[in-house]
C-alpha cells in the first residue's frame, strides 16, 4: 500500500473524520486485515494444524486482535498485558503462545493459568518455570532455537545476526533441555525460532523451515520424543518502499510443503503442525498515521512541521526506517519540493522524512504516513509529556469506530499525585 492512489480513504473522508477525531490518529482497515490473514492461511492450508499466532506486540489493540481471532488466528504474547488482551477477546488455551525472555515468574504463572503454550528462551528457564509453578511443569513445553553462526541473516535485520542476538538455545542446549523435560515427565514438545524481522527474501523462510525440520529429525532420534509442532517464527516483511515487492506467500507455502514432505514425511514424523507468529505483514499495511501540517520553517533546509511526532511513530527515528508519505488531495501533483517532515519533540531525529520530494505542502494539508499498523502506536511513549493519539477502525461498510481514545492530561498524571489539590484538570 505505497501508491499515493491506492489508499482505503481519500481526503474528503479524512476531513470528515477530523471533525470528530482531531489529528493525529492511527486508522486501520478491517478489510485489509482480513485479506492479509486469509492470504497467509491459504498459503499453508495444506498443513491441517497450521496456525498463525498474531504477534500482539505489533498492534496491541483488542479490536485488531479480535478481527484476527475471527480469521482463525491465535495470539503470540510476550508480556502480562498482552496475555490479558488475548484472553479478553476470547483467545484462550493453546491458541496463546507465550514467548518472552528474562520473564518474571508472575508472567509464567499467568500464562500457565490461561493454558497457553509456554515457549522457553533459555535452558535455565526450565528450573525457573518449574519453581514459578510450585514444582510442576506444563504438559506441553517449547524451546526457542538460536542457530548462531550456522545461519546468516540480512544485514538490515533489526534482531541482528543470530550469534549476537540475546534469544534462544544453542543446538547442544536444545538436546540437553529436551532430555531434562522428558526426565521430568513432560509429554508434549514444540520447537520454535525467530531469526529475522521484516524479511523480504522469500527463500529465507524456506531455509528456516528446513533448519527446524532437520532439527526435529535429529532431536527425535537422539532424545526419543515426538514433536507436535514447529513454530517458524514471523518476520515476513512488507514493502515499505514503492519499488519493493510483497513476499510471495504462495511460493513460501509451496516450498515449505516440499521440505516437509522430503524431511518430516520421509522420516515418519508427520503429522507435525506448523505455526507462525507474523504480526507486521497482517496489520502493518492496514494502518496509516494521519497528521496535519501546522508549521513551516525555512533555514538551511526546508521543514514541514506536523502535529504528530515520533511518539506516534518511532520507527523512522529509531531505525532510520522509511515510510511512504502521501499528501492527501495532491496524490497526482508533481513532487518538486524537498522537505524534512518533522515533529515537535526536543530531539533532532524526530523526523518522518529527510530530504524527500513532495508536492508543495501548505499549512493545513492532511498527510498520511503509510504502513503504521505495525510497531506504530505500539511503540509510542510520553517523552516531553506528549500524549498518545487515538486509534480508529474503518469497517468494511465504511463506518468508523473509535477503538482507542486519545490520551488526555489526566491520563498522563494518573500515576502520581500533585502535592496540593489545587491542581485541577
Amino acid at each position: 500500500m505505497n501508491n499515493d492512489n491506492d489508499l482505503f480513504f481519500d481526503k474528503q473522508k479524512i476531513e470528515e473524520i477530523t471533525k470528530i477525531y482531531p489529528t493525529p490518529f492511527h486508522i486501520y482497515s478491517e478489510k485489509l486485515l482480513r485479506e492479509n490473514a486469509r492470504k497467509l492461511n491459504d498459503a499453508f492450508s495444506w498443513n491441517k494444524g497450521f496456525k498463525n499466532y498474531f504477534a500482539v506486540k505489533a498492534c496491541p489493540n483488542p479490536s485488531i486482535v479480535n478481527i484476527l481471532r475471527e480469521e482463525g488466528m491465535g495470539a503470540d504474547c510476550s508480556s502480562l498485558p498482552e496475555l490479558i488482551i488475548a484472553n479478553k477477546v476470547g483467545i484462550t488455551g493453546e491458541n496463546i503462545m507465550f514467548t518472552s525472555n528474562d520473564t518474571p515468574a508472575t508472567e509464567f504463572v499467568k500464562a500457565s493459568e490461561l493454558g497457553a503454550i509456554i515457549n522457553l528462551d533459555d535452558i535455565t528457564h526450565i528450573s525457573f518455570l518449574e519453581k514459578s509453578l510450585d514444582g510442576m511443569l506444563p504438559e506441553l513445553v517449547s524451546f526457542r532455537y538460536n542457530p548462531g553462526p550456522f545461519r546468516t541473516t540480512d544485514p538490515n535485520n533489526v534482531i541482528g545476526k543470530p550469534e549476537d542476538a540475546k534469544y534462544g538455545f544453542t543446538k547442544e542446549q536444545l538436546i540437553e533441555g529436551y532430555k531434562i523435560l522428558k526426565e521430568k515427565g513432560v509429554k508434549r514438545f514444540g520447537l520454535h525460532t525467530m531469526l529475522a524481522s521484516n524479511e523480504m527474501r522469500k527463500e529465507a523462510f524456506v531455509l528456516t523451515a528446513k533448519m527446524l525440520f532437520d532439527l526435529v529429525v535429529e532431536i527425535s532420534a537422539t532424545v526419543g520424543i515426538k514433536f507436535e509442532f514447529v513454530n517458524l517464527g514471523g518476520g515476513i516483511g512488507i514493502p515499505y518502499k514503492s519499488e519493493q515487492i510483497s513476499v510471495d506467500l504462495d511460493y513460501v507455502g509451496r516450498e515449505i510443503k516440499n521440505k516437509y514432505d522430503e524431511i518430516i514425511v520421509k522420516n515418519n514424523l508427520s503429522p507435525l503442525k506448523i505455526f507462525m507468529e507474523n504480526g507486521r505483514m497482517l496489520s502493518g499495511p492496514a494502518g496509516y498515521l494521519i497528521t496535519r501540517a501546522i508549521h513551516e520553517k525555512h533555514i538551511y533546509k526546508e521543514y514541514i512541521g506536523v502535529d504528530a511526532c515520533m511518539s506516534n511513530l518511532m520507527r523512522p527515528a529509531l531505525y532510520g526506517a522509511y515510510h511512504h508519505i502521501t499528501v492527501l488531495g495532491k496524490e497526482n501533483a508533481p513532487r518538486t519540493e524537498k522537505y524534512d517532515i518533522v515533529g515537535s519533540l526536543c530531539e533532532n531525529n524526530d523526523k518522518f522524512a529527510i530530504d524527500r520530494l513532495f508536492p508543495k505542502i501548505e499549512l493545513g494539508d492532511l498527510i498520511a504516513i503509510h504502513n503504521s499498523g505495525a510497531h506504530g502506536y505500539a511503540m509510542g511513549f510520553n517523552y516531553n509529556g506528549k500524549l498518545k493519539s487515538a486509534e480508529l477502525l474503518m469497517h468494511e461498510d465504511g463506518t468508523i469506530e473509535l477503538i482507542r481514545r486519545a490520551e488526555n492530561p489526566k491520563d498522563y498524571f494518573a500515576t502520581f499525585d500533585f502535592p496540593t489539590s489545587k491542581f485541577k484538570f
